[in-house]
């Protein structure tokens, strides 16, 4: 399958707004939450997880 890429101003691609449109807000959220996943994953990569972070306080004194 070829990939095609079409170029438009913004506001003139009413195909990308009819299609949003036609979906409930709960296939939106759906499809909202796949698009997270996808960005997540190019820019992280597999990791998962929070990062772990560690302060050592010195203490007076001690």
């Amino acid at each position: 399958m070829e990939k095609v890429v079409r170029i438009v101003k913004k506001g003139e691609d009413d195909s990308n707004l009819s299609y949003w449109l036609s979906l409930t807000e709960i296939e939106r959220l759906v499809e909202l939450k796949k698009i997270r996943q996808e960005v997540n994953l190019q820019k992280y990569g597999t990791r998962k997880g929070f990062q772990r972070v560690y302060r050592i306080v010195k203490r007076k004194g001690s």
